[in-house]
């Protein structure tokens, strides 16, 4: 997913579905690339599950996957807690074994 995610243009393609499912063409429409290439970041962007594609008559509908997006803050709100603990047991090491006298910097947030 983050791979996927890693490409401006395939961001953007994201932010725009964010708004409304939008058919191929019409994500297409402010891309300065060509159809084959729009169809290259779709099929990346759907490997990752970040999107689902339909068929509507002749017009083929791009949907914005809520759940493959989930997935992905659900991993990066792990990380981040766990850093956070890793740091404060390090603010708290640091304050244990400072000098006397001297207060260990806590970090900035």
């Amino acid at each position: 997913m983050f791979g996927a995610l890693a490409d401006p243009t395939r961001r953007a393609m994201i932010d725009r579905l964010r708004e409304s499912d939008l058919s191929a063409g019409e994500l297409a429409e402010p891309f300065p690339i060509s159809r084959s290439a729009v169809s290259q970041h779709l099929k990346v962007l759907e490997d990752a599950g970040l999107i689902t594609r339909s068929k509507n008559a002749q017009r083929r509908i791009v949907h914005l996957n809520v759940e493959g997006l989930s997935a992905g803050t659900d991993w990066l709100l792990a990380a981040h807690m766990d850093w956070e603990q890793r740091f404060d047991t390090l603010d708290q090491v640091l304050a244990e074994t400072s000098p006397p006298g001297e207060q260990a910097e806590g970090r900035q947030q």
